[in-house]
């Protein structure tokens, strides 16, 4: 059995940023940290925060696309690795992402956001989206 799944929750790093694909389709970038503290051999607490790149489209983006900087969210999602050769001609590069599948806002903290956009008094849930779920039985799968 193989499984991509990734839940990861952190607070924007800045505002969402929405574009849209040749075909139409909205695709928004969203910049999400996440820290955590450890203790070194030394015991000494030690802080790290990973960064993460996350890409959501459709109704998603939608959603997505109104999160500003500061916001705290929570994203649940696939990997996705990808190579790209940048336009500057250099070297092929490869980006490690996170696929939105859903995107639900948990605080925002007042005074926190860039943007212009942010809906400031809008309800956490009314900025989140769950996938539809195709409730049709597959019998075919390999187990």
């Amino acid at each position: 059995m193989q499984r991509n799944r990734v839940e990861v929750a952190g607070y924007l790093g800045k505002d969402a940023q929405a574009r849209f694909l040749p075909t139409g389709t909205k695709v928004v970038n969203l910049r999400l940290a996440e820290s955590y503290t450890f203790t070194d051999r030394n015991k000494g607490k030690q802080e790290h925060t990973n960064w993460h790149n996350v890409v959501c489209y459709g109704v998603v983006a939608d959603v997505a696309e109104r999160l500003a900087k500061g916001d705290n969210v929570f994203v649940d999602g696939s990997l996705q690795i990808r190579e790209f050769e940048p336009s500057d001609g250099s070297k092929r590069r490869r980006v490690v992402e996170v696929v939105a599948r859903s995107v639900a806002l948990i605080a925002r903290i007042p005074g926190m956001s860039n943007s212009e956009t942010a809906h400031e008094n809008q309800p956490a849930d009314a900025l989140s989206v769950e996938p539809e779920v195709d409730d049709e039985v597959v019998e075919d799968w390999p187990m």
